[in-house]
């Protein structure tokens, strides 16, 4: 019974200088969130937070373990501005972060 209903803990960040270039970015990722959400019923805003010391804004998310992240954040790409993400895992925990960050100048 308990693989029916395995999931993930999840962070998504938008850094602080992606958030500084184009404030409006945190209202579109609540809204793609929410319509996602409407979309795949097992997966969970759980918390959102404006991280003080980092600037960062976090989403703390339950996902289905079996759904690949990767899909999620390229169909975000496709609506908010340009950017690029990367993934981490916070130590005490071992959850994924997933940091959405403006693209490097050329």
């Amino acid at each position: 019974m308990e693989s029916e209903a395995q999931t993930t803990m999840i962070e998504l960040r938008l850094s602080y200088r992606y958030i500084k270039d184009q404030p409006w970015v945190v209202t579109a990722v609540n809204g793609f969130l929410s319509a996602y959400f409407m979309e795949q019923p097992s997966f969970r805003v759980l918390r959102h937070f404006d991280e003080l010391e980092s600037g960062m804004h976090v989403w703390i998310c339950e996902v289905p373990s079996t759904m690949k992240m990767t899909t999620l954040l390229r169909r975000l790409q496709a609506d908010i501005p340009p950017c690029r993400y990367s993934q981490t895992s916070v130590v005490p925990t071992d959850r994924l972060q997933y940091v959405v960050d403006a693209l490097e100048p050329h």
